[in-house]
């Protein structure tokens, strides 16, 4: 028997492994500052200022700064951190769901409903 189980692989996601949750220690606490309503305006108010406090990294800025969702992912953004984020945006969850997948968001949802009937 095994002692490490085979890592689950689904095609178009990011699994949130130790690895990615390492590299992207500084953009999710960026992104867990953001429960505070002064922190939000901070970031706003100067964005690359904001970032830098935290030390971001060229990749992780650059897709702050470009809104660029899967770019976050990517960058180890944890998508619940993320959704701190795209509330500054005024994104929500669902609009994550269909950047992550490449569809649109009314898609994204028709999606969610036509599984919610399978199950």
């Amino acid at each position: 028997m095994s002692a490490t189980k085979p890592a689950l692989q689904i095609p178009g996601t990011r699994i949130f492994d130790s690895e990615l949750a390492q590299k992207g220690y500084a953009l999710n606490k960026m992104c867990f500052s953001f429960n505070s309503a002064e922190n939000r305006e901070a970031f706003r108010a100067d964005e690359a200022g904001y970032a830098r406090k935290f030390g971001l990294t060229v990749e992780q800025y650059e897709a702050v700064r470009t809104r660029n969702v899967l770019g976050l992912l990517a960058a180890g953004g944890n998508v619940y951190y993320l959704a701190k984020f795209a509330g500054i945006l005024g994104l929500d969850v669902q609009d994550l769901g269909a950047a992550q997948t490449g569809m649109s968001k009314e898609d994204f949802k028709a999606m969610l409903v036509a599984a919610g009937k399978e199950a």
